[in-house]
């Protein structure tokens, strides 16, 4: 299933990941329109028009002896999608420790553990505030689908271009974050990188 979903967002399949994405996005799009409930029934009627269609068509040309009768969503139906016992526990407990995890952080975000850190999740969430006036979280989720049938696929064909601007960014955040840093512990010089310091002349 995961292969499959990668095979997905690097378009392997072109024809298949165009008709994904379209789906996808035409399907969000028209929320703005629509209740989420008459989107999915009209998808859902949609689909099953098309599958049973096919259905029929294949089995009439069965009857009519100009097939061969193969189900012609054979390999949808044979596809393996349970979880044994084992599996469904791994991913129970990987889904509570994650779970935990995330409610621990926001504890020691909200109550101040780290004043640094708390000062940043309020640096975050107050400009997630001016996002909010911008759109809504239908867009932002219609944008987070383009960008993960795009950014992928993007990166794979600019990766060195797209490292270099990676680096040259993270060598700016972390001379910011050692300024406030020393800012935050009195505004100290910055230490002298040449071995015992500068010698006076």
């Amino acid at each position: 299933m995961t292969s499959k979903a990668m095979d997905l967002i690097y378009w392997k399949d072109m024809e298949r990941t165009g008709m994904v994405l379209t789906g996808l996005v035409v399907g969000l799009l028209s929320l703005f329109q629509l209740s989420i409930i008459s989107v999915v029934s009209t998808l859902s009627l949609a689909i099953m028009c098309f599958t049973i269609s096919v259905r029929i068509y294949y089995k009439l040309l069965q009857v009519l002896q100009m097939g061969d009768g193969v189900h012609p969503f054979q390999s949808y139906l044979e596809l393996d999608i349970s979880l044994s016992g084992e599996e469904a526990q791994h991913y129970m407990q990987k889904a509570i420790v994650l779970s935990f995890s995330v409610v621990d952080a926001l504890r020691n975000l909200v109550f101040v553990g780290n004043l640094f850190n708390s000062l940043k999740f309020l640096l975050l969430m107050y400009l997630v505030t001016f996002l909010g006036n911008l759109c809504d979280g239908l867009t932002l989720l219609i944008i987070g689908v383009i960008a993960v049938f795009s950014v992928p696929l993007f990166y794979t064909k600019h990766q060195d271009k797209v490292d270099s601007c990676f680096v040259a960014v993270q060598a700016h955040i972390d001379n910011i974050k050692d300024f406030l840093h020393r800012l935050a512990q009195g505004g100290g010089p910055p230490p002298d990188p040449t071995p015992g310091g500068a010698k006076a002349h």
